[in-house]
């Protein structure tokens, strides 16, 4: 639990950051480690609730009162033992997690909660440092051999808990590297790659294989791997993004924000970019979209040198603290500023996009937007909006990415020459309970089941949906899962 008196004598504290004018200049992490003696205050915080909802605000249950307490002790195997066994990818989630466990932390129920996520970043790089991680093989195998097509965090935990329980496994990527959504999405200064190669080496000691450039349902048929798989795991995420078919989309100059992306983080490791260079050096960047890939959009632009920054947000702003319609424990929908925004960017909250503008030669010059005036349903939440008489008005722009979200997985290829069934969403369909398709041999998890996820999320369905193979397969299961924990604390 900490130091009993923890809470009472020590504040919230969070590392410092490289300043602005440095890290803007480069595309590595920027957030520095904390020194022993701060870490040790804030992992004294923890109350030791008699019900800590932190562990049930967390997707993967991870067990969060006992590893602070061993963190306090400067017990780093023990904190790592707690702490791995719960969740595969601390690493990841320690660096890109939104963090709900501390949304649930009691002790925000009056003051700011425990730094949760910068505990279990450090529990995992102390643990890499003192030679705690290794590489573990499993004693025996089943001989059964497991196709995961997939290779982002969803797929890798579900390639490392079935690795665990003895089965052969096989992760097809269709990108040059693994990791996914990890690598080709999230950018390098909140997550360097070295990172996701640290742990994919280690999976591959313990006997995973991957497969990259390995596009199944294009290079690779169906067939072959039905033939050759006892099971098959589909993780390929949610990778159709959300459009604007508005006038003008076709200008030269509007992007998907995950295509922008996906080429600085090419660009940062030299792999080769097939399509046209997305830069925003000496534009004026309009960001549409006003969640984390917006965001991320935002901290790469700025990188980039754009000559100016915006980001529309369709919903009105949020409030800045929780609302009589946002109680704890619950998830608050509060004013999130990422370090991004702080490193610069207008924000503008209830704002349409009516046309993308153009000069007549096919090249992007301006937005039409326009304010909204958005009515509140009786829950608090925004439930329908009208445009503002007489706000329209042109916004230079020269780049306009578009960060709306993502609707469903890609269905042409794998998915539909399996003909797995599908949702009323276009997901793959496939219960929480059993992850089973209504192929009896074929899985899914992640963001292809789920819809558009959290990376924390992905690893907890990638570790459930393990298990249900493994059951599938044996007949049973010793693998963990957050109804049956092996280190024996169940709340």
């Amino acid at each position: 639990m900490g130091k009993l008196t923890g809470f009472l004598e020590y504040k919230r504290e969070l590392p410092k950051k490289r300043p602005v004018k440095e890290r803007i200049k480069d595309y590595k992490e920027f957030v520095n480690p904390f020194e022993p003696a701060q870490l040790n205050q804030q992992a004294a915080r923890c109350m030791n609730c008699g019900i800590p909802f932190c562990s049930h605000g967390c997707p993967l249950g991870n067990v969060i009162p006992e590893f602070n307490d061993a963190v306090y002790r400067s017990s780093w195997l023990e904190a790592y033992e707690i702490l791995s066994s719960t969740n595969n990818f601390p690493e990841f989630t320690g660096r890109i997690c939104p963090a709900p466990c501390e949304s649930s932390c009691v002790l925000g129920i009056n003051q700011p909660a425990i730094t949760i996520e910068e505990i279990e970043k450090h529990i995992i790089e102390i643990a890499y440092e003192k030679g705690f991680v290794k590489a573990k093989e499993p004693n025996v195998r089943t001989g059964k051999k497991i196709a995961v097509v997939g290779s982002g965090p969803a797929g890798m935990a579900a390639a490392a808990q079935l690795n665990s329980a003895g089965h052969f496994v096989t992760v097809y990527e269709r990108d040059d590297a693994p990791g996914g959504l990890l690598r080709y999405g999230i950018p390098d200064f909140k997550l360097e790659k070295w990172v996701i190669d640290r742990r994919i080496g280690i999976l591959e000691q313990e006997g995973v294989i991957f497969k990259c450039n390995a596009n199944v349902g294009v290079n690779i048929h169906i067939n072959d791997l039905m033939r050759e798989f006892h099971a098959i795991v589909l993780t390929g995420g949610s990778t159709i993004p959300r459009d604007l078919p508005i006038p003008g989309r076709d200008l030269k100059g509007v992007h998907f924000a995950m295509d922008f992306l996906k080429q600085q983080n090419k660009r940062v490791r030299a792999a080769e970019i097939r399509s046209e260079n997305i830069l925003a050096t000496k534009k004026n960047v309009i960001v549409i979209g006003g969640g984390d890939t917006g965001s991320d959009c935002v901290g790469t632009s700025n990188r980039h040198g754009a000559k100016s920054i915006t980001q529309f947000e369709l919903l009105p702003q949020p409030p800045k603290e929780r609302t009589a319609f946002m109680p704890w424990p619950t998830y608050p929908m509060i004013l999130k500023t990422s370090s991004s925004h702080e490193e610069g960017c207008e924000r503008h909250w209830a704002m349409g996009t009516k046309e993308f503008v153009g000069d007549g030669k096919g090249n992007l010059t301006a937005l039409k937007i326009v304010d909204l005036e958005w009515k509140l349903a009786e829950d608090g939440k925004p439930a329908r909006f009208t445009e503002v008489p007489g706000s329209e008005k042109i916004m230079p722009c020269e780049l306009a990415l578009l960060a709306m979200g993502f609707v469903h997985p890609q269905h042409e290829g794998m998915i539909q020459d399996l003909g797995v069934e599908l949702d009323d969403r276009g997901n793959v369909k496939a219960t929480e309970k059993s992850f089973q398709t209504n192929i009896a041999k074929i899985f899914s998890a992640g963001d292809m089941r789920r819809g558009q996820s959290l990376v924390v999320w992905a690893i907890s369905e990638g570790r459930e949906c393990a298990r249900k193979v493994d059951e599938y397969l044996m007949g049973s299961s010793m693998l963990e899962t957050k109804d049956h924990s092996l280190i024996g604390v169940t709340y």
